[in-house]
């Protein structure tokens, strides 16, 4: 099983090894995407994990059970179609390629390879992209 998730840390957390031990207790494999831990402030780090399902399961309870928000990535990026001109501001921007023309030239969005690294949300025009907070 692999998926993409956001994990948000309360800040009685950031300075816990709670993510060690998806690998140490749950032998799943991931790699971070992006990370903002701050002490004594909440933490955000974008996931991709991958094992067993079972233990991937295991290992999703064991984060809620800490405390741990667990979303899907693809909740944390959305894409608002009725702002968006397709102008392509963002597709130049995009290091993954998760926007991109299709053959109208009209703008796609791909959550699936997001990493919400939010540089299109910074750089539309027009405000079409945001982030949702879970």
């Amino acid at each position: 099983m692999k998926a993409r998730l956001v994990l948000r840390f309360p800040p009685l957390l950031v300075d816990q090894p709670v993510v060690y031990k998806l690998i140490k207790d749950y032998n799943l494999v991931f790699n971070i995407l992006r990370a903002d831990i701050t002490p004594d402030s909440e933490g955000l780090m974008v996931l991709e994990i991958e094992g067993d399902e079972n233990d991937f399961q295991k290992g999703l309870r064991y984060l809620e059970e800490k405390g741990v928000k667990v979303q899907p990535l693809s909740q944390d990026v959305v894409m608002r179609e009725e702002l968006c001109t397709h102008c392509g501001a963002c597709i130049v921007h995009c290091p993954t390629g998760a926007l991109y023309f299709d053959e109208e030239r009209r703008v796609i969005f791909s959550p699936e390879k997001c990493i919400a690294c939010e540089v299109c949300v910074e750089i539309c025009p027009y405000k079409a992209m945001e982030i949702t907070l879970g």
